[in-house]
């Protein structure tokens, strides 16, 4: 059945959420992946490495700077680029969205 040239592509179509919503849960699952990696790494180098982590930083044990100091900015980081990152795959969607209607109308 070939589409008439009134039919577009919703946004809010099936497909369209389906795509989105893949698209950002491969997201979701990057960004817990590097954030569970830097929560377990902490504990694992402490076993493994204990001397290294006993080091003296600006008067804290590397351990407690890793924890302390890094590892509230790295969560914060690691949200800001889920949430760039999901905008930008929103407006992508959109774009793909506004130039499938074009191609239906010609």
């Amino acid at each position: 059945m070939e589409p008439t040239k009134d039919a577009k592509p919703e946004m809010r179509s099936a497909g369209f959420l389906r795509r989105l919503m893949r698209r950002q849960l491969r997201l979701s699952i990057a960004c817990a992946a590097i954030f569970l990696v830097a929560l377990f790494a902490l504990p694992l180098l402490n076993y493994f490495l204990p001397d290294l982590m006993a080091t003296r930083v600006f008067g804290f044990t590397l351990t407690w700077f890793i924890l302390g100091v890094l590892f509230f900015p790295l969560v914060w980081a690691i949200a800001w680029v889920f949430i760039r990152r999901s905008i930008a795959l929103e407006e992508e969607e959109i774009k793909d969205i506004m130039s499938e209607s074009g191609k239906v109308g010609e």
